[in-house]
């Protein structure tokens, strides 16, 4: 694909086309109407399927309900039935049907979720507000307090800002419903895990223009990990008011607790994905100390939606959230990742972090939606901005957690007592606020459809150690798209991406923010007279200044990345089945000066994806059955780096490749009377995998078989 079908001046020619724009209009109001045309009757827009598994529209790519057939980027949406089915326990979980993502990339990971689209990590977002910030100081969403998931592939820093060259991942809460109804759901599975949880809706009066929600949810549970927990629990409050018949406010609020350790455990590439003498390291190993060792994490957080209908053709939005978290971490673990001269124990550091974070986000757009002539718009101009308070304050001692023997574990050894919270000393915090102008206007005429956008960024950050720091950046996006009556539409699009990186590497000298460019190919096709939906997209990605950890207290810049691949998903339903399916190839190449990645591939990021998921849902006979399996394929997956060898012809460096894998899930269940019975199981056959190794030295291990039973009464 290369540079084929690049657009040179891709800024210019969105500005054109936002003057043609413009030109259309002054034509139009110059024209006089001749002639009245009859009104055509208004074309029923169905956002999903029958069955609620498939969402023919989202927000995320436009920040309007454009129908995914006509918008030119890539997207993907998980609806609340879709989730459901998949039995997802994590945000990780719900997306590891999704092509282009890999999920949990650094195996089973109790401290957040993690994930690669397109070979870069995207930013979260939550019900279009950026939802993280700093690390490992914010709480981790669970999935049950979700409507929808959506997974924007690609630069999305025109409308949201901070965004990732390979894409964002926005989760949209519940809302409050018209419709009185709840459930209560109990669930328990492996690892002992036992989970409460209840959803209810209605309205609060006769005319139905106060609406409530309130969903929670309560979980005690241990991990394949031992001595790691995973317990939580959330309440999540949300209020909607329709003060006017063009006015509607909702409140959506959450406080949230987990409580856990660390379950990724840092394994050498000995004992894991080569030989060692004393055989494969357990999965279930843990390397810090049980009853130190923890990951709790604490949450507050309250948002505002605003919809105003200022007249027929324009209304105006403004979302708000403020969130306040903090987590205390505790953990040991090897590093270097090497096992010690017997061949069985590491020696292990200790790492202690209190953090903060305390946010306010805003953003606030006007949409117009008229036609000039025959185009027909639909404009948006934002803006958005990010006031974020972050403290960090850490504790790091080599060597102070003593040996561990990874093959017969003793705890409790240490001859000194482990710090505290008392011994972590207090550090400085960090300010970072931005401010971004962003104008949108998505051009229907024909079956053609233009879409142009322009944003600019201002950005500070302000340390004690770097003093104030100004980042600016304007970004763009230019898509085309052609539908034909047949369901086809074929689209191309070029889209920028700009995301700051606050503080200095360890010489001093500020980073440089991350940006990146994206030309994308593609056609989306939703044949006429079905519920199904076909995507297919190639793409060529150029990633600049990505942050790289390095160890405990190194933090590189890589120069660029090229990263070019194909995309395919299906989502296929008919009367009794349904088919989720997806495919993707990633190749990517290193261009930088550090010896050992030069021209490598990323890491973490697989060469091959493949996956299906199958439902049956009889409606002929033994209606209310149901039962669904699921074929996941994972191709092997770089450690970053290449063979190095000296002008002798020695090798000084050997690169490691994980190796490839399946997993089959499944679900089995019966619907019956207000009752909901399932069965989820995820990695059935209880293989053991290495989802990726990295060029420092550690490996990961993949979820092991997780079963849960799940008892719901609907009301």
């Amino acid at each position: 694909m290369g540079q084929t079908f690049k657009l040179k001046y891709p800024v210019l020619l969105m500005a054109t086309s936002f003057a043609l724009s413009a030109s259309a209009l002054v034509s139009a109001a110059e024209a006089e109407t001749v002639q009245e045309q009859a009104e055509e009757p208004e074309m029923e827009v169905i956002t999903i399927s029958s069955r609620g598994l498939i969402s023919y529209v989202s927000a995320s790519a436009s920040k309007t309900n454009m129908p995914i057939i006509e918008t030119p980027s890539s997207i993907s949406v998980l609806t609340e039935k879709r989730i459901t089915d998949l039995g997802a326990e994590s945000l990780q979980d719900a997306i590891g049907y999704v092509a282009g993502v890999y999920n949990g990339p650094y195996g089973v990971d109790t401290r957040g979720d993690w994930a690669q689209i397109r070979g870069v990590s995207p930013l979260q977002y939550q019900d279009g507000l950026q939802m993280m910030f700093g690390n490992y100081n914010n709480v981790r969403t669970n999935p049950y307090m979700l409507q929808q998931i959506e997974i924007l592939k690609g630069p999305s820093s025109v409308l949201y800002g901070q965004g990732s060259t390979g894409g964002i991942i926005n989760m949209v809460t519940k809302r409050p419903e018209a419709e009185q109804k709840g459930e209560i759901w109990a669930q328990v599975g492996n690892y002992d895990r036992k989970q409460l949880a209840a959803d209810v809706t209605g309205s609060l009066n006769e005319d139905e223009s106060v609406l409530y929600r309130l969903t929670g949810l309560y979980r005690d549970s241990e991990t394949q990990t031992d001595y790691v927990d995973d317990n939580s629990y959330f309440i999540a409050p949300a209020i909607t008011w329709y003060a006017t018949d063009t006015t509607k406010l909702t409140l959506l609020a959450n406080l949230q607790k987990n409580e856990s350790g660390s379950s990724t455990q840092f394994f050498p590439h000995e004992g894991t994905l080569l030989p060692a003498p004393n055989g494969q390291i357990p999965s279930n190993r843990f390397i810090s100390e049980p009853g130190w060792d923890q990951y709790d994490t604490e949450q507050k957080s309250v948002t505002f939606l605003l919809e105003q209908e200022l007249n027929d053709y324009m209304s105006l939005y403004w979302n708000s959230r403020y969130v306040d978290s903090k987590s205390t971490y505790r953990t040991m673990y090897a590093w270097p990742p090497k096992f010690q001269e017997d061949g069985r124990s590491i020696l292990r550091n200790i790492s202690m972090s209190d953090s903060t974070a305390e946010a306010l986000t805003s953003d606030l757009r006007l949409q117009a939606e008229f036609d000039t002539g025959a185009v027909e718009h639909n404009l948006t101009f934002g803006i958005d901005y990010q006031d974020v308070d972050t403290d960090t304050d850490r504790l790091y001692i080599s060597g102070a957690g003593g040996l561990l023997d990874l093959y017969n574990p003793q705890y409790g050894m240490n001859t000194e007592p482990l710090p505290t919270g008392t011994d972590i000393p207090d550090t400085p915090g960090e300010n970072n606020n931005q401010l971004g102008i962003y104008l949108q206007d998505s051009i229907k005429f024909g079956k053609f459809v233009v879409s142009g956008a322009l944003r600019h960024d201002w950005v500070e950050s302000e340390t004690v150690k770097n003093g104030k720091q100004d980042q600016s950046a304007t970004t763009g996006r230019l898509g085309l798209l052609y539908s034909f009556d047949s369901g086809i539409a074929p689209y191309v699009s070029y889209a920028q991406s700009f995301q700051p990186i606050y503080g200095s590497n360890q010489a001093g000298t500020p980073f440089k923010p991350q940006e990146g460019e994206q030309y994308e190919l593609g056609v989306k096709y939703q044949p006429v007279g079905s519920e199904h939906l076909f995507t297919a997209a190639i793409f060529d990605i150029s990633d600049k200044n990505r942050k790289q950890a390095a160890g405990p207290d190194l933090t590189l810049q890589l120069g660029e990345v090229q990263i070019q691949g194909l995309e395919l998903e299906a989502q296929l339903e008919w009367e009794e089945i349904d088919v989720y399916a997806s495919y993707a190839y990633t190749d990517s190449e290193k261009h930088t000066n550090k010896v050992g990645e030069v021209d490598a591939k990323l890491a973490a990021m697989p060469d091959h994806m493949l996956s299906t998921w199958v439902t049956y849902r009889p409606q002929s006979f033994w209606h209310g059955f149901k039962a669904g399996v699921g074929f996941r394929y994972i191709g092997e997956t770089s450690d970053g780096s290449v063979d190095v060898f000296t002008p002798d012809g020695t090798q000084v460096h050997r690169a490691l490749n994980t190796e490839k894998y399946h997993l089959f899930d499944m679900m089995i269940g019966y619907e019956f009377s207000q009752f909901d019975l399932s069965l989820n199981v995820d990695n059935l056959a209880d293989e053991t995998v290495i989802t990726s190794c990295l060029a420092r030295g550690d490996c990961f291990y993949g979820q092991r078989r997780t079963i849960t039973a799940n008892l719901k009464y609907k009301f």
